[in-house]
């Protein structure tokens, strides 16, 4: 057993969920909402804005994943003239067609998707997990990252078996500890149309343990081999997919149209791959943060970074942290549960959590 706190988490034995519910705010008229799926490779984020730029597009927000060679993205743009939403159908339709063939690539042997949604239905990574899992990148390529280049992290440890008596299948899942640990696994979980009838999570020094009773939501446990395999492994992509590696960089600074496009155009010179990006504005300031690595997925040459800073500014581009693949130093005792559950919750608050109500 792991060093740490236990938690129990309960629901109602009889409840089950609807798909049709969604996390997030009211949709709003003040932006227009892209997202976009695709094969990742070096420099497709500088691509997708610089035709964002060219089609007069600025981008207010937005969040980047890749995970098993493939790149999700949700992104929220004004029209430059207006400041507002785009509702132009021909103007749409241009910026459809161009980050479609941008998506596809030369090589594409998946489907390249773009389409326009309404702003706000849906928390944001949540809908991230739902393009990569409709895109299956699941699917192992060969065990490789991205551009077939090994994956040399940790992989999260996930089983299934049977809880006959209860007529319960029963998941336990061990992996490193970060933000948003458990949401990932609850909205996955939900989105494949499973109830979590009984649960409990524990996480050690930097390392998180979660138990879950399930069934499906016609009350049935998962009766055969394949469906357990593909459970399994789309819980592991839900663990990866928003887990950081590489360099960590912050930038800050006055926000302007096409600020976004000449930012990673200076990555992609400098051969940096881009693994994730929280884009957003406030007040007039654009606040970014990347996660880069060297285009094979090993660490970045500090020299490089250095380079780069110079070229944007130190006051305006810093490192922030650089993650690793080997284990983190050991947290101090009392910090067990802020990883897992972020500035959400507290550990004293789970004993009446009604977990399969999280999404709703």
């Amino acid at each position: 057993m792991l060093d740490g706190s236990w938690m129990r988490l309960e629901s109602n034995a009889s409840f089950a969920p609807s798909l049709r519910g969604s996390v997030g705010v009211m949709p709003s008229e003040e932006y227009t909402s892209i997202e976009l799926s695709g094969t990742d490779r070096p420099g497709l984020l500088s691509e997708v804005c610089a035709v964002l730029a060219d089609l007069g597009c600025n981008v207010v927000n937005a969040e980047i994943w890749t995970h098993n060679a493939r790149a999700a993205a949700v992104v929220h743009v004004t029209d430059e003239s207006t400041g507002c939403a785009i509702k132009d159908p021909t103007h749409l339709s241009t910026i459809k067609d161009l980050l479609c063939n941008v998506l596809r690539g030369d090589d594409d042997l998946k489907t390249a998707n773009m389409k326009l949604s309404p702003p706000g239905v849906t928390n944001r990574g949540r809908r991230l997990h739902q393009i990569m899992f409709a895109d299956r990148d699941y699917e192992r390529v060969g065990g490789t990252g991205v551009e077939g280049v090994e994956n040399k992290s940790p992989r999260p440890h996930v089983t299934l078996f049977d809880c006959i008596q209860k007529e319960y299948t029963v998941i336990t899942m061990r992996s490193k500890d970060r933000p948003k640990l458990l949401f990932d696994i609850i909205c996955t979980l939900t989105d494949m149309q499973y109830v979590v009838f009984h649960g409990v999570v524990k996480t050690g020094r930097m390392e998180a343990y979660q138990e879950f009773f399930i069934r499906h939501v016609d009350g049935l446990p998962i009766s055969s081999e394949a469906e357990r395999e593909r459970v399994a492994q789309c819980l592991e992509a839900a663990i990866e997919r928003r887990a950081s590696e590489g360099m960590e960089l912050e930038l800050c600074t006055e926000d302007r149209v096409g600020l976004l496009s000449d930012i990673t155009k200076i990555f992609r010179e400098n051969s940096l791959c881009i693994k994730r990006a929280e884009i957003s504005t406030k007040g007039g300031k654009a606040i970014d943060t990347f996660y880069v690595t060297d285009v094979t997925g090993n660490a970045v040459d500090p020299k490089m970074i250095d380079s780069i800073c110079r070229q944007i500014g130190h006051t305006i581009l810093k490192v922030k942290k650089h993650r690793s693949n080997a284990s983190p130093p050991k947290a101090p005792q009392g910090t067990t549960m802020g990883f897992l559950f972020g500035n959400l919750f507290k550990a004293r608050s789970f004993q009446n959590f009604k977990l399969i109500r999280s999404y709703s």
